[in-house]
């Protein structure tokens, strides 16, 4: 993962405060790390993990679900007395096996003990009416294909609206390089159940080759909000409102890992009706 020589916690400015780069890692290995304060926003926060063998990485419980994603690697998830062992597995992110998954209540204290070099996201979200704690291995992780040609793209659902958790949602997104993704453009900032949700949302991005890019734009209806980023590998972006998509670069595979949280933990959204033409999969199809 590409670093940049920058405090880890230095705020961004101007238009590109939606922009976030990877840092130096500090001493709990923390690469990248946004609140929800920092983000200006209500529910969702981010932080992205390396951790080396005889590293641990503790986070005491609060009013916050917690979501620990092993990305890459292999880790025990210790929660409170409770032990989760060999939670993810996968090499690189870039592997068809899906993430380690652990979701945790509020109150809870979290540690994460790398059984290897490990790249570990912690999500995190004010905690909702369901308080949980359970381990999903990457077997149990439903995948889909979505979309076709230039738009087609393969989708890990790691804690999607149907599984059994109180505010947080959670997706890997693999994008061919020269496709485009999160496509057609939509948005979930708007709470009108059933037809929108209000879901804050992030995107992680790693790439196949550490030199590959991707843009996205982040656009309201009024263009009031209009920003078109370039993202590189270990960066992250805030969707705070707004139409979002994605385009990869030719020949540069990308990932991102999707991270959501609302007032309700429904995923319902709005295409862009310019282009709601391109809309070629159903988002009503059932998902584990």
């Amino acid at each position: 993962m590409r670093t940049r020589d920058a405090p880890v916690d230095a705020p961004a400015a101007g238009t590109w405060s939606l922009l976030r780069h990877p840092a130096r890692e500090a001493g709990d290995g923390r690469m990248l790390a946004i609140t929800s304060a920092d983000a200006g926003w209500q529910y969702v926060s981010l932080a992205v993990h390396r951790l080396h063998p005889g590293q641990r990485l503790s986070r005491p419980g609060d009013d916050q679900e917690v979501l620990a994603l092993v990305l890459e690697g292999q880790a025990t998830v210790g929660v409170d007395r409770e032990r989760f062992e060999g939670v993810g597995g996968r090499a690189s992110v870039f592997d068809t096996v899906p993430a380690g998954v652990v979701i945790v209540e509020p109150g809870r204290d979290v540690e994460v003990v790398p059984e290897s070099e490990t790249l570990v996201a912690i999500a995190a979200a004010p905690g909702g009416d369901r308080r949980v704690t359970w381990v999903r291995r990457p077997a149990d992780v439903f995948t889909e294909t979505r979309g076709t040609g230039n738009t087609a793209r393969r989708i890990h659902h790691l804690l999607p609206p149907a599984a059994d958790a109180g505010r947080l949602i959670a997706f890997e997104v693999y994008t061919p390089g020269g496709n485009w993704s999160s496509y057609p453009p939509h948005k979930h900032d708007t709470d009108d159940p059933p037809r929108e949700s209000y879901l804050e949302e992030v995107y992680f991005y790693r790439f196949a080759r550490p030199s590959g890019f991707a843009v996205q734009r982040i656009y309201t209806p009024d263009r009031a909000l209009d920003e078109t980023l370039t993202v590189t590998d270990g960066d992250l972006v805030l969707v705070p409102r707004g139409y979002h998509v994605v385009g990869a670069a030719a020949g540069y595979d990308t990932y991102y890992l999707n991270v959501m949280a609302g007032p309700t933990r429904l995923w319902r959204f709005t295409v862009d009706p310019d282009h709601a033409w391109l809309m070629d999969w159903d988002p009503e199809r059932p998902k584990g």
